[in-house]
């Protein structure tokens, strides 16, 4: 069957419930980041955890994910076996996860393992989902994967939302964030099995990936090109988006108003998602990447003058960050799987975000430290960094994009 059959006979309903799931799915990526205060008042009795908690706490989870995105890889398993099935075991062992890190949150040792293993099984979802989705539809792929990341994003940020609710006098407590994540990721997992077929070329295992596939990360110029300016924009990615509640801190005094705000701020960046989904059509996949990363990367070094600005002021910097920072994923992703192997382009994509993912975790072990022994004026501009190396690292596909 051609790409573009597969492309014409997908089902009006596959790409809503992969969007659908990847919000679900990946709401666990955030859980012990909303409910930081929750956890450090509770330990704050027996000494306390260290200030940088937060970090490791979130390097855990990252480091998890690359161990997870290397063993998918290596072993080709999106490529080799059902990416549909894949998605829900990996799902049903998230949430298990994450209701083992709620039982055993007491223990900080026990919390980072936890944290770690939700990690590794998150790699069977988010990329795995955009495997699903370049199989549906090989064609207008940036369109698609804007609605999936954006869901990604949403995702990611509703544990925030969870915790403004516990955090206004619902009565709700933090666990029940926990547990509501765990439930989330399930119904995704159920969702993707029940409601999107396996398409028919797809079918069978596939032999044994070769290395080869893999090597064109770095061999191809292309693959090479996008995947160097995914590399740039993940050093700012989840930096930011772990920063995003201490930020708002040195503005908001209500830890309420602080999750709420960092809820608006990380779901904004679906905007960005889908909105350059839309404009593909007419710019291309590069261009609307180099904006948006452009664009994040400015607010990186307006950060100084920013962080004391007027609040509405202050409040549309952060937004406008929020929406650009994550705006060029979708088409870093929809870009490598045009230019990688056919045979390879789950693993390939994979790869790519263990590489990526592992850019994030030093990312954020040394601006949050640096933020703890320094100042967010001082560290935030840094960030930048990312996006100049991502728009040099882009360039080729620019050039291409022109002619």
């Amino acid at each position: 069957m051609s790409n573009a059959a597969v492309a014409t006979e997908a089902p009006r309903r596959v790409l809503p419930v992969i969007v659908l799931a990847q919000l679900l799915g990946t709401s666990p990526w955030f859980a012990v980041n909303a409910v930081m205060p929750d956890l450090t008042a509770a330990h704050a009795q027996a000494g306390g955890w260290p200030a940088t908690a937060v970090a490791t706490l979130s390097s855990s989870l990252q480091l998890g994910f690359i161990a997870g995105t290397l063993a998918f890889a290596l072993g080709a398993v999106a490529d080799r076996y059902s990416a549909r099935r894949v998605f829900l075991a990996c799902a049903i062992a998230a949430a298990a996860c994450t209701l083992a890190a709620a039982a055993m949150a007491s223990s900080y040792p026990a919390l980072l393992a936890w944290r770690a293993l939700t990690g590794f099984f998150l790699a069977g979802i988010y990329p795995v989902g955009m495997k699903i989705a370049a199989q549906w539809f090989p064609r207008g792929l940036g369109a698609a994967l804007g609605w999936l990341i954006g869901a990604l994003v949403v995702g990611s940020a509703s544990a925030h939302a969870l915790r403004a609710l516990a955090a206004s006098g619902t009565g709700i407590a933090w666990q029940a964030v926990f547990v509501a994540v765990a439930l989330l990721c399930v119904l995704a997992g159920l969702a993707v099995v029940a409601w999107v077929p396996e398409p028919a070329h797809a079918t069978g295992a596939l032999p044994r990936l070769r290395v080869s596939a893999l090597a064109s990360l770095w061999r191809d110029r292309r693959v090479r090109a996008s995947a160097g300016g995914y590399f740039g924009h993940m050093w700012e990615l989840y930096t930011l988006w772990v920063l995003v509640p201490a930020i708002l801190a040195t503005r908001l005094a209500e830890s309420a108003a602080v999750s709420w705000w960092s809820f608006i701020v990380l779901a904004a960046g679906a905007l960005g998602c889908i909105g350059g989904g839309l404009l593909v059509g007419r710019w291309g996949s590069a261009r609307v990447a180099a904006v948006q990363l452009a664009t994040s990367g400015a607010c990186c070094l307006a950060a100084p003058w920013l962080l004391a600005a007027p609040p509405g002021l202050f409040l549309a910097w952060l937004v406008l960050w929020g929406i650009t920072v994550v705006g060029d994923s979708p088409q870093f992703s929809a870009l490598t799987a045009a230019n990688a192997p056919p045979e390879a382009v789950g693993s390939v994509l994979t790869l790519s975000n263990s590489i990526g993912f592992a850019i994030s975790a030093l990312s954020i072990e040394v601006c949050v430290r640096a933020v703890a022994t320094s100042s967010l004026p001082q560290v935030l501009p840094w960030l930048a960094v990312g996006p100049a190396l991502g728009l040099l690292a882009l360039r080729p596909l620019l050039a291409r994009d022109r002619r």
